[in-house]
């Protein structure tokens, strides 16, 4: 048992440091590690300026480590928060090295806490948030990560720190899709899917992209143009073997589903001073108000609840994308790849006992620390189950209970509703392509 003295000073530092130590340790033993990352910085002079990382994965020569991005956070106090890939079995110790525009040329060099996620599924790596407290008298602009106190600037990549001055937000809904791979090429769908979204009022689309076909393409182009899709290049497949599934017992590799546990949390982060809500869902998924016009309207009937809401879990209604209605057979769509959701309108039964399974979210990213696909990991807001007649997870997709008939399924013609001015849009954005 630690010393009197020892148990107070470290009651002292959790209770001066308020919000960070709930928010990101949340615990004794966190508190202690960061009294002993937390000194006078170690000054050294850099004779060059390092080189500004232009990927979105950057590899850290020497260690089992890969970063994404570095984010201002000072959600209690003030850190860099680094959304980083590292193996669980990570040996070396990290160090932030902060480019100092109030010392000339001086980096302040502090040691790093590395907080690795809860879900990592199995696989040897996983996401993990690279912690360092912010030196005072510094003002950093960038920021490197180093397996050393010592080394070359010049040879030590340099990151932006993000979210440095917020502006004002400048969407109320961004759609978070990780990651786009396997060649993807239901365009259909795909169109189906933005053009709804701009139905309930969705004005961004943030895609991590590894790879689609030609035509998907095409049709992001098109999008891009228009502005409201934005693509973040995620090259994982040149830096570990990945998985396209969420298991490491199902298809072993050394990062599951081509790392969508770190994009989504990048993609929170990104967005954090950008848009007012996010929505964390797959490709083949869609948020559906059903009492709501839009999203707008439905949020703020949930915002009714309390001012302190910080996610909104939405129940998965699985349709069967085996199980066909063909009253919309357009003809405009024909040889068009991928699923035409408006056929597809047989679910599976609502069941309690699968209340959680597969649902996903609308989150407030001022208030998420870190998510995982299906379940918050760490927030600092309410927690709010949307009821299933108020808005849902629209999931066209294989079946999810394998024991259903299809004699079992409900007719749910919800979809239709947005028919009218849903076809039309469709139409003419395949005619443009």
């Amino acid at each position: 048992m630690a010393p009197l003295k020892s148990k107070k000073l470290i009651s002292l530092f959790c209770f001066l440091s308020g919000a960070a130590c709930m928010a990101l340790v949340y615990n004794i033993t966190q508190c202690h590690h960061l009294l002993e990352i937390i000194k006078t910085p170690q000054l050294q002079t850099c004779s060059q300026k390092s080189t500004i990382a232009s990927s979105t994965i950057t590899a850290l020569n020497g260690t089992k480590t890969f970063v994404v991005a570095a984010y201002y956070d000072n959600r209690g106090t003030n850190l860099v928060r680094i959304i980083g890939i590292v193996h669980h079995e990570e040996t070396k110790d990290l160090y932030c090295w902060f480019h100092c525009r109030s010392k000339n040329s001086n980096v302040s060099i502090i040691r790093a806490h590395i907080d690795m996620h809860s879900d990592r599924f199995g696989f040897p790596y996983g996401t993990a948030d690279i912690l360092c407290p912010e030196p005072v008298d510094c003002d950093p602009k960038y920021v490197s990560i180093h397996w050393s106190r010592e080394g070359d600037c010049e040879h030590i990549p340099m990151f932006e720190i993000r979210n440095r001055h917020p502006e004002a937000l400048s969407s109320n809904f961004t759609v978070c899709i990780s990651t786009m791979f396997g060649n993807y090429s239901s365009v259909l769908q795909f169109v189906q899917s933005v053009e709804m979204y701009k139905l309930l009022g969705v004005q961004k689309v943030m895609i991590y992209k590894s790879d689609c076909s030609t035509w998907m393409e095409r049709v992001l182009h098109h999008y891009l143009s228009e502005g409201i899709v934005e693509i973040v290049p995620w090259p994982i497949a040149s830096h570990l073997k990945v998985s396209k599934r969420w298991h490491y017992d199902i298809v072993p590799a050394d990062l599951g589903y081509y790392g969508q546990l770190t994009a989504l949390n990048d993609c929170i982060y990104r967005n954090m001073y950008r848009s007012r809500y996010l929505l964390l869902h797959d490709i083949d998924e869609m948020i559906i108000p059903l009492k709501s016009k839009n999203l707008k309207s439905m949020m703020a009937h949930l915002e009714d609840r309390g001012d302190n809401n910080a996610v909104f879990y939405f129940e998965n209604f699985v349709f069967r994308f085996d199980v066909f209605d063909y009253t919309f057979n357009i003809s405009a769509w024909g040889g068009v790849p991928g699923t035409n959701v408006l056929q597809h309108i047989y679910r599976e039964p609502h069941r309690e006992d699968r209340k959680t399974k597969g649902r996903k979210m609308i989150i407030n990213p001022r208030k998420v620390i870190q998510t995982s696909v299906h379940n918050i990991l760490q927030a600092s807001g309410d927690i709010i189950s949307v009821p299933h007649n108020t808005g849902v997870l629209y999931h066209c997709r294989k079946q999810y209970q394998p024991n259903l008939t299809i004699d079992s399924l409900i007719k749910d013609t919800t979809i239709w509703k947005y028919s009218k001015t849903l076809i039309p849009r469709v139409t003419k954005v395949l005619k443009n392509l």
